[in-house]
C-alpha cells in the first residue's frame, strides 16, 4: 500500500513538473506579447491580457500540487524547509535549490500582482520583472533533476518552450528598436516644424504675411499632434 502510494506520488510529482513548465513557458509568452501591445482584429489586447492572467494562476496551481508532492513522497527527503529556503534540501541540493528559486520568483511575481491596487506602478515593474528570471531557473531545474531530463519527448518539450519564449523575446526586442527609430523620426519632423513668427522663415505661398512680415506657419497648428503622436509611440513600447 505505501509502495503504491509513493509511486502514485513520484508520477503526479513529475507530471505536474512539467505541466508547471509548459505553463510557466505560456506565461512567459503572453507576458511578453501583452507588454509589446501585440493585438489583432481576433485576438483584442483585453482577450489576451485576461488569458495571461488566467494561465498564471493555473501555473500556480500545477506549481502547488508539484512543491507538494515533492514534500510528502517519501522515496527522497526534500523536506518542508526546502520548499522554501534555496539549497537547504539534503538531495540534489544545487537542482533542488534552483527549484526553490523559480518557486520564491513566482511567489513574489504572484503576491505583487495581487497587491497591485496597494502599490506603486515602479514597484510593481521591478517585481515582475523577476518571472524572466525564474524561468530560466525552473528550465534548469527541470533539465538538471527531472527523471524525464534524458526522454527525447522531454528534449522535445524543452526545446518547444525555449523557441517560443526567446522568438517572444526577440519580437519584443524587434518591436521596441522599431517603436524608438519611429519616435526619433517624429521628433525629427516636429523639431523641423518651423514656428510661428520665425524671422527665418520665408513666408508660404498663398499666404497673407502678418504685421511682423511673416506668414502664419500651416504645421504650426499641427504641432501639438506631432508631440503626442512621439509621447505615444515611447509609451507604446513600455513594459
Amino acid at each position: 500500500m505505501l509502495a503504491s502510494s509513493s509511486t502514485v506520488l513520484w508520477y503526479t510529482m513529475r507530471a505536474t513538473g512539467i505541466v508547471s513548465l509548459v505553463l510557466l513557458s505560456a506565461t512567459m509568452v503572453l507576458g511578453i506579447l501583452t507588454a509589446g501591445r501585440a493585438k489583432s482584429r481576433s485576438w483584442p489586447a483585453f482577450a489576451q491580457a485576461d488569458l495571461h492572467k488566467r494561465v498564471s494562476l493555473l501555473a500556480m496551481v500545477f506549481l502547488a500540487f508539484h512543491v507538494l508532492t515533492a514534500v510528502i513522497d517519501t522515496y527522497v527527503s526534500v523536506g518542508w524547509m526546502s520548499a522554501i529556503v534555496p539549497f537547504a534540501s539534503p538531495y540534489r541540493p544545487l537542482w533542488t535549490g534552483l527549484g526553490t528559486v523559480a518557486v520564491d520568483l513566482m511567489l513574489a511575481v504572484a503576491v505583487s500582482s495581487a497587491l497591485r491596487q496597494r502599490i506603486s506602478a515602479r514597484t510593481w515593474r521591478g517585481i515582475h520583472w523577476l518571472a524572466y528570471g525564474s524561468w530560466p531557473v525552473a528550465m534548469a531545474h527541470s533539465l538538471g533533476i527531472g527523471t524525464d531530463a534524458s526522454k527525447l519527448w522531454m528534449d522535445g518539450i524543452a526545446a518547444l518552450c525555449t523557441s517560443a519564449v526567446f522568438g517572444a523575446l526577440a519580437w519584443r526586442i524587434v518591436g521596441h528598436r522599431r517603436a524608438r527609430e519611429r519616435a526619433a523620426q517624429v521628433g525629427a519632423i516636429t523639431r523641423a516644424v518651423p514656428v510661428r513668427g520665425d524671422a527665418r522663415t520665408p513666408p508660404a505661398l498663398g499666404r497673407r504675411p502678418d504685421r511682423t512680415g511673416s506668414a502664419p506657419s500651416p504645421s504650426a497648428a499641427t504641432r501639438p499632434q506631432h508631440q503626442r503622436s512621439a509621447t505615444r509611440l515611447l509609451e507604446k513600447d513600455r513594459p
